[in-house]
């Protein structure tokens, strides 16, 4: 049964065309008191009435007036009103603290044109770098979340190199780990006010995904089995891997620098509403 005390929090939300050529918003609610999902649906009329911010991932809202179904797990949403707004992602001082962060990985890199090349990346980038997202829904969706996700794997590198990885070249896959989602500085765009997150569609006129950004780079600049892991960090061509690892005879090297990327995927810090 509907009722207007329940508390929601906003997990997706994003716009698209109707046929008819207005815009309709599909907004992603899930219950906080039993962890349930409701898919919503509101109107273009109903939109022009909302400050976007209002959806913004990990935002706390009460649906205020809404048609829902039978079932109660998807509504038609008419007015909303804002409970709790979440963070748009880290403080300044903390987006420059996780850059500095990564930056002190770059330096543990010997190899000095490996270093040079790596390094010469994130200055030409920093202002993009500090700002930007590591995914638009899945995983670290919110404003320095790409660094955050970044700094995860580094130091999840530093774990396995500790157990397993004695032999494995360490310069290489720290520079994997820095750069392996580096194309996503212009495959994303995020409203710094409110912390929505969107695809750059000139990017996407370009280049296929920013696995193929971040291999070509590589690749180019004669880094080829940096380029490699990179290719292989999605896993599965399906997932917008340019390597698949069902194929036979794969290097175990390119295995890792996937493996870690999914366990920060997985288990890191997901969502804004997390971050504290």
């Amino acid at each position: 049964m509907f009722s207007t005390d329940i508390i929601y929090e906003v997990v997706t939300f994003s716009i698209g065309d109707t046929k008819s050529g207005t815009k309709m918003g599909k907004l992603q609610l899930k219950d906080l008191e039993n962890d349930e999902f409701l898919n919503c649906i509101l109107w273009e009329e109903a939109l022009n009435r909302m400050d976007s911010k209002l959806f913004r991932s990990g935002n706390q809202l009460r649906i205020v007036s809404g048609s829902f179904n039978e079932k109660y797990n998807n509504c038609l949403i008419q007015a909303l009103e804002l409970i709790k707004e979440a963070k748009t992602g880290l403080e300044e001082s903390e987006r420059e603290e996780e850059y500095q962060a990564l930056v002190q990985y770059i330096n543990k890199i010997k190899d000095e044109k490996l270093k040079k090349f790596v390094s010469d990346i994130y200055a030409e980038n920093k202002e993009k770098i500090l700002t930007a997202p590591a995914a638009k829904l899945m995983h670290h969706n919110y404003i320095g979340g790409l660094m955050v996700h970044t700094h995860e794997c580094l130091r999840y590198a530093d774990t396995m190199f500790e157990m397993f990885f004695q032999r494995v070249n360490k310069d290489e896959v720290y520079a994997a780990c820095l750069l392996h989602d580096i194309g996503k500085v212009f495959e994303y765009t995020v409203n710094l006010e409110s912390g929505l997150i969107d695809y750059n569609e000139e990017f996407r006129k370009e280049w296929i995904t920013h696995s193929q950004y971040g291999f070509s780079v590589c690749m180019n600049a004669g880094f080829k089995r940096v380029a490699r892991m990179i290719a292989a960090h999605h896993a599965r061509a399906d997932w917008g891997a340019i390597i698949d690892l069902n194929e036979k005879d794969i290097e175990p090297i390119l295995y890792l620098v996937h493996h870690i990327d999914d366990l920060s995927a997985k288990f890191g810090k997901t969502n804004v509403a997390m971050l504290g």
